[in-house]
């Protein structure tokens, strides 16, 4: 596989948010968001093999991991890491960007999928059959930049009764939206959802890499 970075930090995301964490970072992504924060995974990395990756995260003895990107499902390789993980009795998160089939990951993995809003500029990336592989212990994640994301959220939601099926995540497009008028915004609307920053943003500066 090739890997970007391999590191330990708190998670800052997702209903996990504020443990401690192995991150496995993959490099390259099929998408360009226009608020990304991962280019530089994009080409960067080595290529490393499943046991090489295995010890690495075993060393830092921490049972909560995360396989994330750029976008981890371009690597053939990855639901067999996950696979393998699992088999070791951790925890395993997935972050995807929802534009390739979650259906090959391993049923004791929580798949942490993105639905990307118009400002992503990725819209039409989205692999919608993902949402019926849906499992009560995955969660989804809207990145709002304005209003208009705001509310094309709440139809997806809606619509496809999302609600219903798992956790769903809204978290602002740092330093573009207020995470404070999100919240605001969640409370006129009554939103089922739960508002994540991303802790590690505040704690690190969040133009440093490895946090």
């Amino acid at each position: 596989m090739k890997i970007n970075e391999i590191y330990t930090s708190i998670q800052g995301e997702s209903t996990w948010a504020g443990l401690p964490c192995v991150f496995i970072r993959t490099s390259g992504c099929n998408l360009r968001c226009n608020y990304c924060d991962t280019t530089f995974a994009y080409n960067e990395g080595k290529e490393m093999s499943l046991p090489q990756i295995l010890r690495k995260v075993e060393s830092y003895g921490l049972p909560l991991v995360e396989l994330t990107g750029g976008e981890p499902l371009l690597q053939p390789e990855s639901p067999q890491l996950v696979r393998e993980l699992c088999e070791k009795n951790y925890t395993v998160l997935v972050e995807t960007s929802g534009s390739i089939d979650i259906s090959s990951l391993d049923p004791r993995c929580i798949r942490i999928m993105d639905l990307k809003c118009p400002s992503s500029g990725e819209m039409e990336s989205m692999h919608w059959d993902n949402i019926r592989h849906l499992r009560p212990r995955d969660e989804i994640k809207f990145v709002i930049g304005d209003e208009r994301d705001f509310y094309w959220s709440l139809n997806v939601i809606r619509q496809h009764q999302l609600d219903q099926k798992c956790s769903i995540l809204f978290a602002c497009v740092f330093g573009t939206l207020s995470p404070k008028l999100l919240a605001e915004w969640m409370l006129q609307e009554k939103v089922n959802a739960r508002l994540q920053l991303q802790l590690h943003k505040y704690i690190w500066d969040p133009k440093q890499r490895k946090v």
